[in-house]
């Protein structure tokens, strides 16, 4: 057997306390001390340098610092978040902002599978597209996609709010229980009981409302439908028992 000397990585500056523009290159440290460190601070500015696609950055933090992370990064970026604002400025792959409870997640670029799954509170933002089952199991967070969504988009949504600017994949909401969707574009096709539902002005002011919280221009509330659940499932009644 051949044994392989690795130099350590080297080690930066741990923040304690309060940040300022701090730094991280991940060419240089990994990310277990990136998010040692993150979770040590208590405010203040973060920037993540060279990603490069790697998986669980940012996660768990529950403070109210301000992180950058300058590429694309892997999956389950900022999981977890509480108070903290985390700025994509690439793609994400599977899982991000899942679990959220709190704060803000923007991703400039594309986001992957299950963005914003679970995710209790706090606003979820992407500019491109979100892949399939967007805001699966949702429990009160904001999602707001500025373009499409790919199938399943909703799944088991039992609370919060999705606005897609963009078109919606197959059987949206599938199974929802009282998440509120809104979509601009086309919809492929609509889960079991999901139905489109009325706007009314109230609805219209909740959807200008998300549109504000994600810096979103060009866009009238008036261009959007309102879909949501038909509350058949999740009652139960005899009638549907099937005498075998």
């Amino acid at each position: 057997m051949t044994l392989v000397h690795t130099t350590p990585l080297q080690q930066p500056a741990t923040p304690v306390g309060t940040g300022d523009g701090t730094a991280f290159d991940l060419t240089m440290t990994t990310v277990r001390e990136l998010n040692r460190a993150l979770r040590a601070a208590t405010s203040g500015s973060f920037t993540v340098r060279n990603p490069a696609g790697r998986h669980n950055l940012a996660v768990g933090l529950d403070a109210p610092l301000e992180v950058t992370i300058d590429g694309h990064a892997g999956y389950y970026c900022a999981g977890m978040n509480q108070l903290a604002t985390v700025t994509v400025t690439g793609n994400t792959a599977v899982g991000v902002a899942e679990n959220m409870m709190s704060g803000r997640v923007e991703i400039l670029g594309a986001a992957g599978q299950a963005a914003a799954a679970t995710a209790h509170g706090g606003l979820l933002v992407v500019r491109g597209n979100a892949a399939a089952r967007c805001g699966i199991s949702l429990k009160g967070a904001d999602i707001v996609v500025e373009g499409n969504v790919g199938h399943a988009t909703g799944f088991l949504s039992q609370k919060g709010r999705i606005l897609v600017c963009g078109d919606a994949g197959e059987v949206l909401g599938d199974s929802l229980y009282e998440t509120r969707i809104y979509v601009r574009g086309s919809v492929a096709s609509l889960g079991a009981d999901c139905i489109e539902k009325p706007v009314r002005a109230e609805h219209l002011a909740e959807i200008q409302e998300l549109l504000d919280a994600a810096g979103t221009e060009g866009v009238s509330a008036g261009e959007f439908r309102r879909y949501g659940s038909a509350r058949a499932l999740y009652h139960f009644t005899a009638d549907r028992i099937e005498a075998k």
